[in-house]
């Protein structure tokens, strides 16, 4: 296997982006030890045996299956959503540094504004339905798609911007030819940053609102005193975002193939 990696770089690049399963042996280890010593059904730590109960249980009422699809339908909407809405503003505030310059604090202060303070006013004009949780997602993970193209844009090298003007190209030329693949990196980093904050506010928004999704059954198992459902349903949000973020560092690998990495000079 490992005289045939050399001959497919691109293949051994992805596969490094698998996890190691010697990762997964800490947290196994604990699990056993945990189960080992806690056989009472305790109301605030049960044993994972009671998770894996109370996953289906959920699962036999009909509950688990719509919830987990609704929470995944608003994170792939909300990332595409705030990778659009995050490169095209980026992508337009970083070519006039004027406007960087007028926008900076403007942008810096809604970037620091906390998701959980927009929810109210979020469901004042939009009330509680999908069209809210999607908005605060797609607001509040934006930002750091928006501000990584946008530093991106300003680093771009002039002799770039000189050859595109030798070549008069027009606005959505320059951006689509020059500015896009320049900064395609720094996208990548942004939507790798937003990605886990995407997850994170979906089910902020689904604890604090009760709308539809895995948040809503997790604080309704925390309210029902359903120790066992709830570390359960904890256990998988973090099986999903852990699947999503292998997920989105091999789509990555693949994207980047054009942007080998450089070798540092001696």
């Amino acid at each position: 296997m490992s005289q045939r990696l050399p001959k497919f770089p691109f293949l051994g690049r992805l596969l490094m982006q698998l996890p190691s399963p010697l990762g997964v042996l800490p947290l196994i280890a604990v699990l056993i030890v945990w189960q080992i010593l806690q056989k009472g059904n305790s109301p605030y730590f049960p044993p994972p045996s009671a998770w894996w109960s109370g996953i289906v249980q959920s699962a036999a009422t009909g509950k688990l299956l719509p919830a987990c699809l609704a929470s995944l339908q608003t994170i792939l909407v909300g990332m595409v959503l705030a990778t659009a809405a995050g490169v095209m503003l980026g992508v337009l505030i970083g070519l006039s540094r004027r406007t960087a310059r007028a926008l900076g604090p403007l942008l810096e202060f809604c970037r620091a504004m906390p998701p959980p303070a927009i929810v109210p006013l979020a469901i004042l004009f939009l009330g509680y339905d999908e069209r809210m949780k999607l908005t605060i997602v797609v607001i509040s993970a934006m930002w750091p798609i928006l501000l990584n193209t946008a530093s991106a844009i300003q680093r771009i090298h002039p002799i770039l911007l000189d050859v595109a003007t030798s070549f008069h190209l027009s606005f959505y030329e320059r951006i689509r030819f020059v500015a896009i693949p320049s900064v395609m990196p720094s996208i990548l980093l942004g939507v790798r940053i937003a990605l886990p904050l995407t997850i994170v506010l979906t089910l902020l928004v689904e604890i604090l609102t009760s709308i539809e999704g895995v948040g809503a059954l997790m604080i309704t198992a925390q309210r029902n005193f359903q120790s066992g459902q709830l570390y359960g349903l904890l256990v998988l949000v973090g099986l999903f975002g852990f699947f999503l973020n292998t997920v989105f560092s091999m789509i990555q690998a693949i994207i980047l193939r054009r942007w080998p990495p450089r070798s540092i000079p001696a």
